[in-house]
């Protein structure tokens, strides 16, 4: 019902920046919550951020304040901005949305995924 395209991955070294993108598409008549996670080599998946239509934001402890997510709701695209990029951020990173199929009925969606590769 839902196709969610991420953007915006790459490598990166420590310190630096890279601005995440995720554009949603389908059948829906509105996406509730998005955020993002990500999975590492040999770990398992994580929570990363997560941002509800009306804006409220939720952050894993492990962003430490480099991190910060924001949406356009208008454009169904939700964004993740990652500064003061450490090696221990390196994984994929999956883009999430909660979406309403109908008025009752939610569903979970998950993108492909992004690379993010933060050099020493």
């Amino acid at each position: 019902q839902v196709q969610l395209v991420e953007s915006g991955g790459g490598l990166v070294q420590a310190g630096g920046s890279l601005r995440l993108s995720c554009a949603a598409s389908g059948r829906f008549l509105s996406i509730k919550d998005m955020g993002w996670h990500r999975q590492a080599p040999g770990n398992q998946r994580e929570l990363v951020a997560t941002i509800t239509r009306d804006g409220i934001t939720n952050y894993a402890d492990s962003t430490e304040g480099r991190f910060t997510i924001s949406r356009d709701s208008a454009k169904n695209t939700v964004y993740l901005q990652t500064n003061s990029l450490k090696p221990e951020d390196t994984a994929v990173y999956y883009c999430y949305a909660r979406a309403a199929r109908t008025p009752w009925v939610l569903d979970d969606h998950w993108g492909r995924g992004t690379q993010v590769t933060v050099s020493s």
